[in-house]
């Protein structure tokens, strides 16, 4: 069975306020297949996705602990340190805290990633260019503009 790829983008946030107002106004209409997560950078994904988080989440697709306290136990980590993570991990749709009765059962969403960004760069106007040269028509003298 082929598993689903999570496909995520990174984008500037005001690159992104600014496709989320087109989307909006209906100037922009997301293609297929474009990213549905976003993150503001490189950076960020890699906060979200670092090592420790990654091997919690093959702890978690290992051992499917009932709870958080559940998860503590086996990670050794702190029940405030996984609820923070893994709820900013819910945020993206990487994990699924799933409510029980009194506890919140962590599954993971996502296990595959494509990652996908580029270089968007617009000319730079405001460079400053060498001053043009005019003959003024009183003078024979060259004037800088």
């Amino acid at each position: 069975m082929s598993r689903k790829v999570m496909k995520v983008g990174i984008m500037p946030r005001d690159a992104f306020r600014k496709r989320t107002i087109e989307i909006a106004r209906g100037e922009y209409k997301p293609k297929r297949g474009e990213p549905k997560v976003w993150f503001e950078s490189i950076q960020s994904m890699a906060q979200v996705l670092s090592n420790s988080n990654q091997e919690l989440l093959k702890v978690i697709l290992r051992h499917e602990p009932d709870s958080m306290k559940e998860l503590a136990q086996i990670t050794g980590r702190t029940p405030g340190n996984l609820s923070r993570t893994l709820h900013n991990m819910q945020r993206y749709g990487i994990v699924e805290l799933k409510k029980q009765k009194t506890t919140l059962k962590p599954i993971v969403k996502a296990r595959d990633f494509r990652i996908e960004f580029g270089l968007d760069v617009e000319p730079n106007h405001s460079r400053k260019t060498a001053p043009e040269r005019t003959v003024s028509k009183r003078s024979s003298k060259a004037a800088v503009a």
